[in-house]
């Protein structure tokens, strides 16, 4: 007997892939266009400008030139020192200050505020409803000579301290570095809070309740795992605090003199008043140069990138 056996039917070719449409893959790319756009010509070329007005040389009159002078950044530098050194203290003062009063107020809408929370944070940024010009005219009034501050500070006796130590002067608390300090603490205080409540309420709970199983104490608790974790909202917070606060001219122009002029002061009078926008420009550069390294060596030195 024979078995007769049938060759199997060919198998069916297996489906082709379209290959995925060329037009699916560019749509990243045609999203960001919008902001690539906007970037180009309202930041990098306004740069390409003022670098190259930073090495011109000439008068309005005659017009400027293009002629590479970069004696312009050594003038610049050597001239107005002082006010470098004078915005990075003041900016650094306030940043500190932020710091300490914004982390306790942070630490007590992320961790205590209950239903009070939502009304804490509108109370946070119900400064942000009013102009910046006007929150500094307000200081201007409540330093003032006659005003309640003084009127403290007089019967406490502190004024005759804060004299001595170079931030006020006599009984005057306007017009010198503590009236500056005070007001950029006060107008920056909000970019401090709400990176320092963003990245306090992301902590999870369960890990204060491990620690307080393991008997840690309240402030061992606060070293070892608050503070650790809040690292990105700090770093967040005092960037936001720091930068904008040792470019800012507005505040040492209405409760300053001219012995606390920062740079910022230096550039407007250099670009509106004297006209030379040569070293105006290379102010500006300067400037944008040395908070970029002072950022970039604290970052490292934070420890952490995760910002929030």
């Amino acid at each position: 007997m024979t078995t007769l056996t049938e060759a199997p039917p060919p198998l069916a070719p297996a489906p082709q892939k379209k290959p995925p449409r060329r037009r699916g893959r560019l749509t990243p790319y045609w999203l960001l266009l919008p902001g690539i756009l906007w970037l180009l010509l309202f930041f990098a070329l306004p740069m390409v400008y003022q670098a190259s007005t930073s090495v011109q040389t000439g008068s309005l009159e005659e017009g400027y030139k293009v002629t590479w002078h970069f004696a312009t950044y050594w003038d610049a530098v050597s001239d107005y020192w002082p006010q470098f050194l004078r915005s990075v203290l003041y900016a650094g003062t306030a940043t500190v200050l932020c710091l300490l009063l914004g982390y306790p107020l942070a630490y007590l809408i992320a961790f205590r505020a209950g239903r009070w929370r939502n009304l804490i944070l509108i109370l946070v940024i119900a400064p942000f409803f009013t102009s910046f010009l006007i929150r500094t005219l307000a200081w201007k009034t409540i330093l003032a000579d006659g005003g309640p501050v003084v009127g403290a500070l007089n019967s406490l006796h502190l004024l005759d301290v804060t004299s001595w130590l170079g931030i006020t002067a006599g009984d005057r608390v306007l017009a010198t570095p503590l009236a500056v300090v005070c007001g950029l603490t006060y107008n920056f205080l909000p970019f401090m809070i709400l990176p320092l409540y963003t990245s306090l309420e992301r902590i999870d709970g369960r890990l204060h309740e491990a620690a307080n199983d393991l008997y840690a104490k309240p402030f061992t608790t606060f070293r070892k795992v608050t503070f650790p974790l809040s690292m990105p909202g700090v770093v967040s917070g005092t960037l936001l605090t720091f930068i904008p606060a040792s470019g800012d001219y507005v505040n040492a122009d209405l409760l300053g003199s001219t012995d606390t002029r920062m740079v910022g002061n230096v550039i407007q009078g250099q670009f509106l008043r004297v006209l030379d926008y040569p070293t105006a420009a290379a102010l500006s550069f300067i400037l944008m140069a040395a908070i970029l390294v002072i950022v970039t060596l604290y970052i490292r030195k934070s420890g952490t990138e995760d910002l929030v």
